[in-house]
């Protein structure tokens, strides 16, 4: 995905709340263009009452589904349907799924078997299935984190910029072998793995991982943390930039 990709932005108005609604659309924002934007719900109902502030500031279009039959969801099937519509419309690159709910799963299948690329944006009470399903998964309450922190080194709180957020979460040894395999499995014969093929490779194998689960804005400094793993900067051939090189040290 590029910033120049096409998105269709589904939201589940009853099952996402509205606080999160700023820090979301920045983040889809990293991903490509949210051509099209929806939400959905029954607007007669009190609970969405909230939502309907903020959809005019962020051109989001709400979707009248009212709920026909007691204790079916018919928010999840007009979603669906509609997804199918804009799939067959041929002019996105990629949907944005945001829920918590299971039900999408077969749809987020779906879109990707189109070659869709398909994010999945909800809470950490998101099941398994749906996270996996996605080609990225992103929790809400991550987004949230962010914004407090910024708010924070506005206020003056420590003067120096850190690229780590202020509590650090640990990193389990699952996490340290997740990231060490990929690491051998993107690796030359010297070692050496470029960083941008392990990020997308941990991605394609945990949609859900995010450095910002851990306290880390970004994967380098997550991984020297870890302390096993070698960090090499080197200049790009022609450029001004840097590429970042990362290698396993072998364990004693």
């Amino acid at each position: 995905m590029n910033k120049d990709s096409n998105l269709a932005v589904l939201i589940d108005g009853d099952n996402i709340p509205s606080r999160y609604i700023k820090e979301m659309m920045e983040e889809i924002a990293k991903y490509g263009t949210p051509s099209i934007k929806r939400i959905y719900g029954d607007w007669t109902k009190p609970h969405l009452s909230k939502w309907k502030s903020i959809l005019l500031e962020n051109a989001i279009q709400p979707i009248q589904q009212y709920g026909y039959t007691q204790g079916k969801n018919a928010t999840d099937s007009a979603m669906i349907i509609d997804a199918m519509d804009i799939l067959y419309g041929g002019k996105t690159d990629g949907f944005c799924i945001v829920s918590s709910d299971s039900d999408f799963t077969r749809l987020a299948t779906r879109l990707r078997e189109s070659s869709q690329y398909v994010i999945g944006i909800g809470e950490k009470k998101t099941p398994e299935p749906f996270i996996v399903a996605c080609d990225k998964f992103i929790y809400l309450e991550i987004l949230k984190a962010d914004e407090v922190d910024e708010k924070d080194d506005k206020k003056g709180k420590g003067k120096s910029k850190s690229k780590t957020k202020k509590t650090v979460q640990n990193i389990t040894p699952t996490v340290t072998r997740l990231i060490r395999q990929t690491i051998y499995d993107c690796a030359d014969d010297d070692g050496w793995a470029f960083l941008g093929d392990v990020g997308s490779l941990i991605n394609k194998k945990q949609p859900n991982f995010d450095p910002r689960n851990f306290g880390f804005y970004k994967l380098t400094p997550l991984i020297n943390s870890i302390g096993t793993i070698e960090v090499e900067e080197r200049q790009a051939p022609n450029s001004r930039s840097k590429h970042i090189f990362v290698k396993n040290i072998p364990s004693s």
